[in-house]
């Protein structure tokens, strides 16, 4: 069965390009292309995708709205946000909205399909300010190591069975096929969820992800270009749209 892939972006032209680069991967197709975040919404509720791409400056209902309401109707629906800035706001909703990869609109051309290829393998795609920035605790808030904060050894100490939970749910699967997959009943499943998130003081998925991706419990694609080790990468000169600057 092929990968659906839905399209969104208020640009026909960008559109077009991302349609091209990414319906020559075999076993790829794409299911459908939206010009905003509301139709994209109601698309996917129609043709069922694996995976959305969201620009996020879109009129009527912007990508950072139209991830929420995606990833609510549907929690195995996995989103790919494009956005030409990766501001620390802009990173901050993009991944509380349930985003799942994040790639700069200047280095789609050389990013998406490996952005696609790491969902498609239920991982996370970063850029590597994205991660350099979650593994240094800048968006965790709750979880964020400062001076004062207690060291790791002494966060609590989780069951090898939790740490399961914890990847299945930060890779994106529900409770119910958490439950299956671990031969569970999905109220166990369930309550394994609330121990979690109760033990670690977390409050929501996101949190979760962040404290998965630094504790090794789930991996993170990087571009094959990446250079993790310089924490502060040079920023590329960019100019924000209106419509952008609005939605971050």
């Amino acid at each position: 069965m092929k990968l659906r892939i839905l399209i969104a972006d208020d640009h026909e032209v960008v559109r077009r390009g991302l349609c091209m680069l990414l319906e020559t991967h075999d076993g790829w197709e794409i299911c459908g292309e939206a010009n905003d975040g509301r139709q994209a919404v109601e698309m996917a509720k129609q043709l069922k995708p694996d995976i959305v791409i969201l620009d996020i400056g879109m009129p009527n209902l912007n990508g950072l709205a139209a991830t929420r309401q995606l990833t609510q109707q549907n929690s195995r629906l996995r989103v790919i946000v494009l956005t030409i800035t990766d501001s620390d706001q802009v990173i901050k909703e993009a991944l509380n909205a349930g985003a799942r990869g994040f790639v700069l609109k200047s280095d789609a051309a050389r990013d998406l399909v490996s952005a696609v290829e790491a969902l498609q393998r239920n991982r996370m795609f970063f850029t590597p300010r994205v991660n350099d920035m979650v593994l240094a605790g800048f968006l965790d808030q709750g979880y964020n190591r400062t001076s004062d904060a207690p060291p790791q050894s002494q966060s609590p100490k989780l069951t090898p069975r939790e740490r399961e939970v914890i990847q299945l749910l930060a890779e994106g699967k529900s409770s119910k096929e958490v439950a299956c997959l671990l031969n569970l009943s999905t109220k166990t499943a369930e309550t394994h969820r609330s121990n979690i998130m109760r033990k670690l003081d977390f409050h929501s998925i996101r949190d979760l992800v962040v404290y998965a991706v630094k504790n090794d419990i789930i991996q993170v694609h990087l571009p094959a270009h990446a250079t993790v080790a310089d924490p502060t990468p040079a920023p590329t000169p960019m100019t924000t749209t209106p419509t952008e600057q609005s939605a971050a």
